[in-house]
Parts: structure tokens; C-alpha cells; sequence
């Protein structure tokens, strides 16, 4: 009995994850009616298949006043008008404790109301959907709380913005106006409730309900694709539903082995697919590019996919003689795992209509060359010839990867290009997947003059069948959560975006106003040079509206008042992180850098994961001499976004100042990886690498400061230091070479011993004596490089002390000649500090005139030396005389 109730719940659940991913049966009578349900089992079965009935077909709204919902949303409408959106819902959520921990019950009842309570919170999810994701939101009733549903309500203002706030308490704005916010919330607060009394109750574990965690997943990141900025604190969460949901459905074993026989032809390879979709799109929103791709080629994997891009000849314009070679996506696939898993003809939105075909002459699809005859139809050969849905979701979903893979711009779209290519090839498309790849075109051909009509059309095409009741809601809902489709305002806000880059500003900012985006809006009227209009119509909102911080941050952002970021902190019961956010820059800008660090130190406690957060609070606790609290800001920003150069090299520079060269250095490298055309940097991380001994990179970073600032940035002090380092080496060779001179020949077995270990220190002396060859042909090339731009005292002395340790003792002297008449001049005998050099430079000269006398047994080097000496004494005792 217990394996039977057991198969019958783990059906329920099956039907609900059905939704999803298929459209609904044509048959409901295939599903357990009422009346076939055992008398033994528990009556609830027979309320969660009408519940289920109702959420198929996608009447959500019909099951939330189903018989099986009056058992937890049952409460009297007299109450709720005197009551708090708080207190209400609290009462609920204690309301569905109630229900499913009721001592009286067993476990297979207890597992029925849990499932009852599931079903429940995936209708108010899957209508949260369909309202601002999905469509069909025209004629929608206005039925705001989820608590009333089976009963006609007029709309409750104070209740939606209690549903708003606690959506943005996760730390960030909403993306803009969204539609029946309760129920999202209401889905959440069902689901995180359930969960955790299923953790607390151990017995469970006989009819565990192992797709909640899923379905909690879910709920989550919807939550976060209606925010404007990415939640640190909904990212834990989703962290772990999603291991949860992994771990429970990740593999085709692990699904066969929940579901078995329950399964129809190709649906485990459909689930393991879905799972590592939304998954990766998870990654994909959080900009975590590689744990993205592991679940993406998971997901191609399951799905039984092996993609590849090749090239065939083709024409992509009605005017094209000369076919060119065209990129295709070659999709392999294999048939033991999807077999059956067909995809069933469904309306998509179409773009081959005339007035989106006639907006330009280029192709949707290229015409291929058939076996070199010449061009065929609009048809990619690469791709097989029917592609399931979830094997479209997975190519499509490999368009996330190079966008966040590849530079923005028209050349990131022509990669794309053969992805979009294969599912519009397909005879047969989910809504969704349709609806996703057309956004995926508009968003490249927008950036192409010669297309960017056609993408106009098409947005308008794709706006207005959020409204068209074709295809019916049930159809819209398959893979909406395995693909990155954008929220309706976020799909409006794009087509006000392309309106505004087309020079339809008027008509833009309908679209803004309606949808309350302030700054766009705000934008737009800066535009039209009427930013006194923008503030007027901020001001009638408020006053209507006097308790949304949003308007009181746009009012603060046009008017530049802090007086209206305290406002929005105020009415936000201090939740407003875009308010403390602006206070902390209006700080810094007027020099308030301890009170800008105390604030964006309250912002990042409520969303840690804002772009640039951390960096703006290292800057503002740098200027207010924190060193330790702006190290650590600028690590937090780079480990959010590792290609960040100027948090590297905040953080070298900070290593710096602590004296510690070694983590400088390192942080240096990393900077210079995508900052490299600072001479600065380059500078500072020449420097640090002398430090920790490496002379290599110290001489790579002098010679790139040099090709920066052409020849113009010379560190002489630097230079000093190497060619005292590489002096040392020298000193180290000729030592060397004079104990290879002295060894003697011994021969008995104590000296065999001494020989080896002898060896293997010339083996290692001769190691840096390599190296420091190298270093010096280095140094010299630079020192070269430097003195054919630009004629330096300092370095003619560098390059003369070079010439010496090479041995050439001629050009030396010929090098410090050139020193000494550097430093000659008018100002020579003026200036105390230049003659102590030009003493030091002709003494360097008579002793290299000396040194090629000893070697080559001439007078002539002497008598220059002294003819020198002779010169430089009348010069001296002429110029004291005059002073």
C-alpha cells in the first residue's frame, strides 16, 4: 500500500514538472479521474488530480479557488480589510503549518497536504508567469491577492506595495512595473514554509517530495529576473536549491530510478536536460561564465546533442551572385537517448510575414549551395532535419555562453548567428523557444544598419503577442524557466530602448512611464531639453504615491538633493540600498570620505553582489586613510569581477604602501592583464618586481613604459639599482672563474667527493651566469633604445658602467666622454650638486683612460686623461675668480 500511495504522489509531482516542459495531454480523462482513486486511500487525492486538471489547462486562477486551496487559504473577507498585509500572511503561513502538522494525521496523509500545499503555490507561481512573463495578459481579472482568489476583489494599492517591498528587501529596485507581485511572494513564502517543515520532520522521508526543492529554485530565480541587479542573499539560496534540485534529478539514473515506469519515451533525457538549463542560466545571471558552461555541456549531453559550427557556401542576400561561405551549426544526434521525445507542432511567433520579410533584403536564413548546383532553399544542411524542444533550448542557451564569452557588438551576433540560424530552420517550435530566438535576432540585428528596420518590426511583432490570444496560456508556459526570456517590462523597456535609438523619443517614453521607469524616462526628457517636465511629473506621482522610494531617488537624481535620498530611506524603513548609494557618492564628491565609506559599507551589507559596490567603498575608505578596510574592498571587487585591472592595481599599489612586495607583485600581474596601456602601472610593477628579485620583468616593464610614453618616461633610479645587481654578477663571474683557475688536481677518494659537490655548484653558478647574460643584453637594448631619442647624462654613465662589464673599455670611455660634456654648461658651475656629478663622471673617465693603458702599454690615453684633468681645473678656478 505504502509503494502505491508512494507511486501516486511521486505522479503528482510528475504532472506538475509535465507543465513545463511538454504541452498539456489532449486527453485529461489519461490522468486518474476522482472517482478512480482507491476508498482506502486519502480523499485528498482525488482534490490535488482536480487541482492538477486546472493547472494543466491554465486555469491558475480556477485552482486557487479549488476545493483543494479553500483547505489552507480559507479565511473570512471581513477580516483582511482591518488587518496588515503582515499579520495576514502570517496568519497564513501558520495557518499551512497547521494543516500539515496536524497530530491526528499519518504520514501518507501528511505527505497528501504537502502536496496539496505545493500545488497550490505552483498555480500562484505559474500565474505570477503567466502575468509578467509568459503572457496572455490581456483581459487578465483583477484579482490581487492570492488569499481571495475565488472571490472578484478590487484592487489593494497598499497590499501590492507590501508585496513590492518585500521583493526589493533582497536588495535592489524591481526592473519596473510588474503585475500581481502577491502572488509571487505568496508562492515563495508556501514553498520556503513546506520546506522547512519537511526538514524538520524526519518521518518524511517514507513519501519524500524530492521536486520541491526545484520548484523552490524556481520561484527564486524568477525573483530575481524581476530585479534590476543581481542579489547577493537570493544567490545562497538559489546556491543551494539548485544542488538540491541537482542532486536529486541531475543524472538519467536518478530520475529513472524516482519516476520509473511513470516516465513516458524520453522524458528522463528531457528533466536531466532541464535541470542543467536553468542551472547554467543561474551561472549565466550571476556572470559566473565556467560553471555556466559545465552545466550548459551537461545539459547538451543529456539532451543527446553534439554541436559544432562549420562553414558552406551560400548567399544571405536577394542581390547575391557569388555565393560566399556561410557558418552553420552542425547538430549530431543521438537516438538511444531522445527517442520519442518529439517536439510537438505548436504556434511560435512568426517572422516570415510580409511586412517582416519586406523590411529587408537580407535573408533570415542563408540559401546554401545544393552539392555545388547551385542555391536551395533557406535550410541549414548542418542541422538535423527535427530537433526536439529541449534540444533547441540547448542550442539556444549556447548563445548565453558567447555573449558572455565574446566582446558586445555586431561581430558578438554573426557568432551567434548559426544558433539562431538552426531553430528558425525548424519546420516546428515551442512559443517560448521561438519567442527567445527572436529576441536573440532582434538584439543582433539591431546593431546593423541594414536589418535594424526589420528588428523594429519584429520587437513590435514580439510586444503585441504578449496581448494576442494565440496560442493559449497552457502552450506559452513549456521551457520558460530554461530559457533567458525577458520579463514583459523588461521585453517593453527594450523596445523603448530600440524606440529611443530609432529617434522615437515621444513614443518612448509612453512606454517608460507606463512601465515607471524613472530614469529612462528622465532620459528621455533630458533629451527633449524638458528636464523641467520630468520633475513635475515625478512630483504628481508622489503625490499620489508619496511611500515608493523609487521616485524619491529619481526626484534626488534629477535635483541633485540628498534631502530626497533620505526620504526614500525613510519610507523604505532604511531598505532603500539605491538611496544609500547615491548619499555615498554625493559624500565622496564633497570630501565626506569617512561618512561615503559608513554608508557604502550599508549598502553592501544589503546587496553584496552590486556591481562596483566594493570598489566605490575601497575608493572612499582609501581617501579616508583606511587602509585595511580599502584592501579589503578592492579584493571583494575582484573576486565579484576578476577582469576588474583597476582593483588590481589599487590593490598592488596598497600592498605597496604595507611593504609587501611579493603579494604586489602579484597583484600587479594580474592588473597589467587588462591594463596595459597604463604607463603607471607598468611603472609601479617594474619596481615591485625588483623587489622580489625578479630583474626580468622589472626590465619587460621599463621597456613597455618606454613604448608607451615614447621614450619620454625614464626611471633612472631603477636603472641605477639593475646596474648595480648586474654589477654584482659580474663581480660573481670573474670570482668564478678564478676559483675554476685555482682547484687542484687531486685524485684520491676524499677529493672524488669534493668534486661532485664542486660540480654541482658549477652547475648552478653557471645557471646565473646565463641568466645574467640575458639580463645584460636586456639592459643594453634598453639603454640604447632610450639614448637614441634622448641624450642623458645619468644614462650615458649607466651605459658607459654597461660597456665596462662587457669589456669594451674604448666605448665606455667614449660613453662617459659624452656624460661629461652632457653636464657642461652654463649652469654647471651654479649648481653645487651637477659639478659633484661632472667631478665624479671625469674621474670615471681619466680611470677608464688609465685601465686601456695598462692594457695596451700607450701613453696616449694618459696624456688625454691629463690634458682632461687640465682643462676642467682652469675651467674651475676661471669660474671662481668670476663669482
Amino acid at each position: 500500500m505504502a509503494e502505491y500511495q508512494t507511486e501516486l504522489f511521486r505522479g503528482h509531482e510528475l504532472r506538475l514538472l509535465r507543465c513545463t516542459f511538454r504541452p498539456p495531454p489532449s486527453d485529461p480523462s489519461s490522468h486518474c479521474q476522482p472517482s478512480d482513486f482507491d476508498a482506502s486511500l486519502p480523499p485528498l487525492h482525488a482534490l490535488i488530480s482536480n487541482i492538477l486538471t486546472s493547472i494543466e489547462s491554465g486555469d491558475y486562477l480556477e485552482a486557487l479557488s479549488s476545493d483543494a486551496a479553500r483547505l489552507i487559504l480559507a479565511s473570512p473577507d471581513s477580516e483582511l480589510s482591518s488587518k496588515s498585509p503582515d499579520r495576514v500572511y502570517s496568519e497564513l503561513i501558520d495557518q499551512v503549518e497547521s494543516f500539515i502538522n496536524e497530530p491526528s494525521i499519518d504520514d501518507a496523509e501528511k505527505a497528501c497536504r504537502v502536496v496539496v500545499v505545493l500545488c497550490v503555490a505552483v498555480a500562484a507561481l505559474f500565474w505570477f508567469t503567466q502575468c509578467n512573463l509568459t503572457g496572455l495578459v490581456s483581459g487578465l481579472p483583477k484579482r490581487p491577492l492570492p488569499i481571495k482568489a475565488w472571490c472578484e476583489g478590487s484592487e489593494m494599492v497598499e497590499w501590492e506595495n507590501w508585496a513590492r517591498n518585500q521583493l526589493m528587501a533582497a536588495g535592489s529596485d524591481l526592473l519596473g512595473k510588474f503585475s500581481f507581485l502577491q502572488y509571487i511572494v505568496f508562492s515563495k513564502m508556501l514553498l520556503l514554509k513546506t520546506r522547512d517543515l519537511l526538514f524538520e520532520a524526519s518521518a518524511m522521508s517514507t513519501f519524500e517530495i524530492r521536486s520541491l526543492s526545484w520548484w523552490l529554485f524556481r520561484a527564486l530565480l524568477i525573483h530575481q529576473r524581476i530585479l534590476d541587479e543581481r542579489s547577493s542573499s537570493l544567490f545562497d539560496l538559489l546556491q543551494v536549491f539548485k544542488d538540491g534540485a541537482s542532486s536529486h534529478f541531475g543524472s538519467l539514473e536518478k530520475v529513472t530510478s524516482y519516476w520509473g515506469a511513470q516516465l513516458q519515451d524520453g522524458e528522463a533525457s528531457t528533466i536531466v536536460s532541464m535541470i542543467h538549463l536553468e542551472a547554467g542560466l543561474l551561472e549565466y545571471i550571476y556572470g559566473r561564465p565556467d560553471p555556466c558552461r559545465l552545466h550548459l555541456e551537461l545539459a547538451e549531453v543529456a539532451a543527446g546533442l553534439q554541436l559544432s559550427v562549420t562553414g558552406v557556401l551560400g548567399v544571405r542576400t536577394g542581390h547575391q551572385v557569388e555565393p560566399k561561405a556561410q557558418m552553420i551549426l552542425v547538430a549530431n544526434k543521438s537516438s538511444k537517448l531522445v527517442s520519442g521525445d518529439i517536439c510537438t507542432s505548436a504556434p511560435g511567433t512568426q517572422l516570415s510575414g510580409p511586412n517582416v520579410s519586406e523590411a529587408s533584403d537580407i535573408f533570415l536564413t542563408p540559401k546554401l549551395v545544393e552539392n555545388g548546383n547551385g542555391v536551395g532553399k533557406n535550410e541549414c544542411v548542418g542541422v538535423a532535419a527535427t530537433l526536439t524542444a529541449v534540444q533547441q533550448a540547448v542550442i539556444l542557451a549556447q548563445c548565453l555562453l558567447i555573449e558572455k564569452g565574446s566582446p558586445h557588438g555586431e561581430m558578438q551576433g554573426w557568432d551567434m548567428a548559426p544558433y539562431i540560424e538552426a531553430i528558425d530552420s525548424q519546420q516546428s517550435s515551442y512559443f517560448i523557444l521561438q519567442f527567445f530566438c527572436n529576441i536573440l535576432r532582434i538584439r543582433w540585428e539591431s546593431t546593423r544598419s541594414r536589418t535594424k528596420k526589420r528588428a523594429l518590426q519584429m520587437m513590435d511583432n514580439l510586444v503585441e503577442s504578449i496581448h494576442k490570444p494565440s496560442p493559449g496560456v497552457p502552450l506559452r508556459l513549456p521551457f520558460c524557466y530554461a530559457v533567458y526570456i525577458p520579463t514583459i517590462p523588461a521585453l517593453r523597456k527594450q523596445y523603448g530602448d530600440i524606440l529611443v535609438s530609432c529617434g522615437l523619443i515621444g513614443e518612448a517614453l509612453k512606454i517608460f512611464e507606463d512601465l515607471e521607469l524613472w530614469d529612462n524616462l528622465i532620459y528621455c526628457y533630458c533629451q527633449l531639453e524638458k528636464k523641467a517636465a520630468a520633475v513635475e511629473l515625478i512630483k504628481k506621482r508622489l503625490s499620489e504615491t508619496p511611500n515608493d522610494p523609487r521616485l524619491w531617488c529619481s526626484l534626488g537624481d534629477v535635483t541633485d538633493n540628498d534631502a530626497c535620498y533620505e526620504k526614500a530611506l525613510e519610507v523604505s524603513n532604511d531598505r532603500s540600498a539605491r538611496a544609500k548609494r547615491s548619499l555615498a557618492r554625493n559624500a565622496y564628491k564633497k570630501g565626506e570620505y569617512e561618512r561615503s565609506k559608513i554608508l557604502w559599507e550599508s549598502t553592501m551589507a544589503l546587496n553584496s553582489l552590486y556591481p562596483n559596490g566594493w570598489f566605490a567603498l575601497g575608493a572612499a575608505a582609501l581617501k579616508a586613510r583606511d587602509i585595511e578596510k580599502a584592501l579589503d574592498g578592492f579584493t571583494r571587487a575582484v573576486q565579484l569581477d576578476p577582469e576588474n585591472g583597476e582593483a588590481w592595481n589599487n590593490i598592488a599599489c596598497l600592498h605597496m604602501i604595507k611593504k609587501k612586495s611579493k603579494e604586489s607583485f602579484i597583484a600587479f600581474k594580474e592588473a597589467l592583464k587588462y591594463k596595459r596601456d597604463s604607463w603607471q602601472m607598468w611603472e609601479n610593477y617594474s619596481h615591485v618586481a625588483l623587489d622580489v628579485g625578479n630583474i626580468g620583468q622589472g626590465l619587460e616593464a621599463m621597456k613597455m613604459v618606454l613604448n608607451i610614453t615614447n621614450n619620454k618616461r625614464i626611471d633612472v633610479e631603477l636603472l641605477e639599482r639593475i646596474m648595480k645587481h648586474l654589477e654584482e654578477g659580474a663581480s660573481l663571474r670573474l670570482s668564478a672563474e678564478k676559483n675554476d683557475d685555482d682547484l687542484p688536481n687531486q685524485t684520491d677518494r676524499d677529493s672524488l667527493v669534493y668534486s661532485v659537490k664542486t660540480c654541482a655548484n658549477a652547475e648552478q653558478t653557471a645557471g646565473k651566469l646565463r641568466e645574467n647574460e640575458h639580463l645584460m643584453e636586456f639592459l643594453g637594448k634598453i639603454l640604447q633604445q632610450i639614448l637614441r631619442s634622448e641624450s642623458r647624462a645619468e644614462v650615458w654613465g649607466l651605459y658607459a658602467r654597461w660597456q665596462r662589464i662587457k669589456g669594451d673599455l674604448t666605448m665606455c670611455c667614449e660613453a662617459l666622454l659624452k656624460q661629461v660634456r652632457s653636464y657642461q654648461g652654463s649652469d654647471l658651475w651654479k649648481d653645487k650638486d651637477r659639478f659633484k656629478r661632472f667631478a665624479q663622471a671625469s674621474l670615471d673617465l681619466c680611470k677608464a683612460y688609465i685601465d686601456i693603458s695598462s692594457s695596451t702599454c700607450s701613453r696616449r690615453e694618459l696624456l688625454t686623461a691629463e690634458m682632461h684633468l687640465k682643462n676642467i681645473l682652469k675651467q674651475a678656478s676661471w669660474s671662481l675668480c668670476r663669482h
